[in-house]
C-alpha cells in the first residue's frame, strides 16, 4: 500500500514473526528496499540498494536477492556481513550454536554479506525529490534504527513495533536503558505516518502513534511490576527467571531462558539503581517497598 512515495510490502501474517513488513522507497533517481523480509524471498521488487534497520534473521532473509550495495548501522555491521557473527550476537549457549546457525542458513537464508556498509546517525541517502534519513534506535540492538522518509512524512520504526508482546531487549548486546532512550526520541517525532516492522503495520497521525507507544512502553512497567510482586522475600536470578518476564509459558527454545534470564538481570539493575530492589546477600534480590 501507498503511502507518498513509500510502498509498505506487507509480509506474511500481517508480519508476523518470521516474517516482516518491508518498505520501497522511490525517488527520482533512485529506488531503495528497507529490510528485504522472508517473504521478498521469491518475489524480489526492483532496487538500487538495500537499508536494513537491524542485524538480524527476519529483517534480512530477502538479502540473497540483491546484488547491490546494502547499508546497516556500523554497530550491527558484524551481524550482516556474518551469519556467524549474528548467531553471536544473540548470545546462545556454546552447545546451541551450530543448531541456530542452521536455522539461520534454512530458514531464512542468512548468508555473508561481505560487502555491507556501515552508515551513522543522521545518515542521508539522496533519491532525487526524496531523502531516507537515519534515526539510530538502539536498545533492541545496538545498532538498530529507524528512517524517515521525507517529504512523506513516513517513519519507520522497525522492531519497535507496537505489538502486544512489548520490547524486546534479550539478546546479549540488547540494552534496556538505550531501549528506553530510543522510546523516548521515537514520541519526540513528529510524521505522518509510522511504520512498523510487524503485525501492526501503519499508525497514521502523531497523536495516535503516541498512544500506541504508550502502551507498549508499559510493557516495561508491567515487567518491572512482576518482578516486585515476587521480591517480597529474597529469591536468586536462578528461581526468579522461572517466572517468565517475556515468553509465555508454552514458548520454547533453545534461546528462550537466556532470553528470559538476561532480562530479568536488566530489570533488577534497572530497580537496583531507582532504591526499589535491594542485594540482601550475594545472589539474592529483595524489594525495598519504595
Amino acid at each position: 500500500m501507498p503511502y507518498g512515495a513509500v510502498s509498505v510490502l506487507v509480509g506474511d501474517r500481517r508480519g508476523a514473526f518470521p516474517y516482516g513488513n518491508s518498505l520501497l522507497v522511490r525517488g527520482r533517481d533512485a529506488t531503495v528496499v528497507v529490510d528485504p523480509s522472508l517473504s521478498l524471498v521469491d518475489h524480489v521488487p526492483a532496487a538500487d540498494m538495500v537499508l536494513v534497520s537491524h542485524g538480524h534473521e527476519d529483517h534480512v532473509a530477502g538479502l540473497g536477492g540483491y546484488d547491490m550495495p546494502v547499508h546497516v548501522h556500523e554497530k550491527d555491521l558484524a551481524a550482516v556481513r556474518s551469519r556467524a557473527a549474528m548467531v553471536a550476537s544473540f548470545g546462545p549457549a556454546e552447545e546451541h550454536r551450530d543448531a541456530l546457525d542452521r536455522q539461520l542458513r534454512d530458514e531464512f537464508r542468512v548468508a555473508d554479506r561481505p560487502d555491507a556498509q556501515g552508515f551513522a546517525e543522521g545518515t542521508v541517502f539522496d533519491l532525487g525529490g526524496r531523502t531516507v534519513t537515519v534515526v539510530h534506535l538502539p536498545g533492541h540492538t545496538a545498532g538498530h534504527c529507524g528512517f524517515l522518509v521525507e517529504p512523506d512524512g513516513f517513519l519507520f520504526v522497525a522492531d519497535i513495533d507496537l505489538t502486544s508482546f512489548g520490547p524486546f531487549y534479550g539478546d546479549a548486546g540488547s540494552s534496556l536503558v538505550d531501549f528506553e532512550a530510543s522510546l523516548r526520541r521515537c514520541r519526540e517525532i513528529d510524521a505522518r505516518w509510522y511504520g512498523t516492522a510487524h503485525q501492526k503495520g501503519v499508525i497514521e497521525g502523531a497523536a495516535e502513534f503516541r498512544s500506541r507507544l504508550d502502551a507498549f512502553t508499559g510493557v516495561v512497567e508491567r515487567r518491572d511490576a512482576t518482578l516486585l510482586s515476587l521480591l517480597d522475600e529474597p529469591l536468586g536470578v536462578g528461581e526468579l527467571a522461572t517466572h517468565r518476564l517475556v515468553y509465555r509459558p508454552h514458548v520454547e527454545g533453545v534461546n528462550v531462558p537466556l532470553v528470559e534470564r538476561r532480562t530479568l538481570v536488566r530489570h533488577l539493575a534497572r530497580l537496583s539503581g531507582q532504591g526499589r530492589v535491594e542485594e540482601v546477600e550475594p545472589g539474592l534480590f529483595r524489594s525495598t517497598g519504595k
